[in-house]
């Protein structure tokens, strides 16, 4: 049994009176992309800030390969291998792709008794980064991540996170606001990713684009699992019927269906 590169056992997080994530356990291994499934208000943002550092848990355990971990901020969670792309990739619009990609990170070179920023570096390392996942309309490092296009954005937020070492890498909502052609793009790179060995965690509230890429699966549902699953096992009907509330759901399509005849 390989040890999963990242588990979660019996999480809790609770903000003062207010519980928001009940018993929460999943794990992912090296080379896998784990699904996290639900609407809005499922609880996934919470389970991302406590995967990325950002909260801690109120109760339960964290491990990352097989070790127990408790990250104090995201910085303790990157040091750790966790790389977080949000929904827009977290780029700087007015940054140059070289400069973005090396933020806070920068290759310099000497200048006269200076280190300065070695910019023709930067900007070869990213586009090659890029091309490595399939970007191949990128070919200028000075170009401004503003003139990106959306599925262009997060592949360099996801190049820049293999580059660096992430061996986990969360992924929120990475295709929401991306037309069919872009998120085609972006779940190749997940695939990609996939391939390199890092463990993928994939929080999707789109069933389709789950299914393409997902190896296993875990429905949120008001905080809680509901439901927990390897590719295959469940249709597509059957899991969208899960994330809307299974039976409730069927109930009030079929009050609907009465009102209408």
């Amino acid at each position: 049994m390989t040890t999963p590169l990242l588990q979660l056992k019996g999480v809790n997080k609770s903000f003062g009176p207010i519980d928001v994530l009940h018993d929460i356990s999943i794990e992912v291994k090296a080379g896998e992309v784990l699904c996290l499934l639900g609407d809005n208000g499922a609880g996934k943002s919470t389970l991302i800030r406590l995967l990325s550092g950002v909260h801690k848990p109120t109760s339960g355990e964290m491990l990352m390969n097989g070790k127990p971990v408790l990250f104090d901020n995201p910085r303790d969670a990157s040091d750790h291998g966790i790389a977080t792309v949000h929904q827009f990739g977290g780029t700087f619009p007015l940054m140059s792709i070289g400069r973005s990609f090396f933020v806070g990170a920068e290759p310099t070179k000497r200048w006269g008794p200076f280190e300065v920023f070695d910019r023709k570096k930067a900007n070869e390392i990213a586009v090659r980064e890029m091309r490595q996942l399939g970007i191949t309309r990128i070919d200028d490092g000075n170009r401004l991540v503003g003139g990106l296009s959306g599925g262009e954005r997060q592949a360099l937020a996801i190049a820049r996170a293999v580059h660096f070492g992430a061996s986990v890498l969360i992924l929120d909502e990475p295709t929401a606001a991306l037309g069919v052609k872009e998120a085609a793009h972006v779940l190749r790179i997940v695939l990609q990713a996939r391939k390199k060995g890092i463990a993928v965690i994939f929080i999707t509230h789109q069933v389709m684009h789950a299914l393409t890429v997902g190896d296993h699966f875990a429905v949120l549902i008001r905080g809680a699992k509901a439901a927990d699953f390897r590719k295959g096992e469940k249709t597509r009907e059957e899991i969208t019927d899960l994330m809307a509330g299974g039976e409730a759901m069927a109930g009030l399509e079929a009050e609907i269906e009465s009102h209408l005849h």
